[in-house]
């Protein structure tokens, strides 16, 4: 599971809520608000005027930490 640009915030968030306090550190605190059904990653950040880029490696980053830790429990 990955993140892009292009989707939705809410989407992100039920990949894992894990992501939640990432928004918050790069300041997306309205993860509950109407918006975040109808609001890309790439317009959340247009709007509150953060950077894409460094969301989505944040982001990329622990969803690839949670896909690993659930293949190791298969592994198991």
């Amino acid at each position: 599971m990955k993140a892009t640009k292009d989707m939705f915030v809410a989407d992100v968030l039920n990949l894992d809520r894990g992501t939640i306090p990432i928004f918050f550190k790069h300041g997306l605190h309205c993860l509950g608000c109407s918006m975040s059904h109808g609001e890309t990653l790439e317009e959340a950040c247009q709007v509150h005027s953060l950077n894409l880029d460094q969301l989505l490696s944040d982001l990329n980053e622990h969803l690839a930490s949670v896909g690993a830790e659930e293949k190791e429990e298969e592994g198991a």
